[in-house]
């Protein structure tokens, strides 16, 4: 029988984590794995239980991996992975949130696909369907135009996802999980399919993510193609550029033809416009050779650096 890890993070979500728990016990027995749940405690402020609520039929252990700090939804997914690559061997491994929105139900579909793929590609979970009110659809949807734009590449997943352990061994080399999971998988061009899935519902509490989280999060998805971004405001600075010459040349030549047709001040306008866009294009072209400069220079490798930021595990069951 082959093992099957789940990583999952909280903060302060214990509520639905033990929901989610109780509702995957019952997946798990349908399951040709042993299944193991890692719980990675993202400093919370709350305690984690001292015992699950219910007995498991089917999972074979919950630990939970308390963190020294809150470091954020998308790092404590990189630590807890690392910290699964390193200490146990598994076939695959599960990544999703606490909250019962990435469903128990759906996970034998993801490993569905993970055997049709011969287990050799990552299945994301794409979200065919969202159940959130209007305003943050509409956001999501700005977010979405706004990385398509900076990075050339579609919002399609979350962090719902089973990892073969083949591309685990090369994810825990790769530093830019530090900021964001599924943007990371992309970047590094693992091979990966995709599997509609629609998103369930919270099964207890309040979301903990607030507007300024919700940005930073999307940010960190973007920060993840920085170098790509950088090259693209470059270009359109560059067209900008040639837009404000373009009109500054039109202006010259009408007054030329007419010394009335325009004000001065369009023309000083316009000459202010471009002075300032050619500055605005050598700042980029800087900040954009110093981050490619400075990929060299790793900042965080999650097998070197991972085992800082982690308390003793503790077993709740199994």
């Amino acid at each position: 029988m082959t093992e099957l890890a789940v990583c999952i993070p909280v903060y302060d979500d214990w509520s639905a984590a033990g929901r989610l728990l109780e509702a995957l016990d019952g997946v798990a027995a349908g399951l040709s794995d042993e299944v193991h749940v890692l719980l990675v405690d993202d400093g919370s402020s709350e305690p984690p239980p001292a015992r699950l609520g219910f007995t498991p039929r089917a999972l074979r252990s919950v630990r939970v991996l308390p963190l020294r700090r809150n470091l954020g939804h998308q790092r404590a997914i990189a630590l807890g992975l690392t910290h699964l690559y390193a200490e146990r061997k598994a076939r695959a491994v599960v990544v999703m949130d606490a909250d019962g929105e990435d469903a128990p139900a759906d996970v034998p579909k993801l490993l569905a696909e993970l055997d049709r793929q011969g287990g050799t590609k990552a299945v994301f979970a794409a979200r065919a369907r969202r159940s959130e009110g209007l305003r943050f659809w509409l956001g999501y949807r700005a977010y979405k135009l706004v990385h398509r734009a900076l990075t050339g590449r579609k919002v399609e997943v979350g962090n719902f996802s089973v990892l073969p352990w083949t591309l685990l061994e090369r994810l825990v080399g790769v530093s830019e999980i530090w900021n964001h999971y599924a943007a990371a998988v992309y970047k590094a061009r693992f091979p990966l399919v995709q599997v509609p899935v629609p998103r369930a519902e919270r099964l207890a509490g309040r979301s903990q993510m607030n507007f300024v989280a919700l940005v930073t999060h999307g940010l960190s998805a973007i920060s993840v193609y920085g170098d790509t971004v950088g090259v693209r405001l470059i270009c359109f600075a560059a067209g900008l550029i040639g837009l404000a010459l373009s009109g500054l040349a039109a202006a010259a030549g009408l007054e030329l033809a007419s010394p009335d047709a325009l004000p001065a001040w369009v023309t000083s306008l316009a000459g202010l416009l471009g002075v300032l866009l050619v500055g605005l294009l050598g700042v980029l072209t800087l900040a954009v050779l110093f981050l490619l400069q400075s990929r060299e220079r790793t900042s965080f490798l999650p097998l070197r650096d991972y085992r800082h930021y982690l308390l003793p595990e503790r077993t709740l069951f199994g």
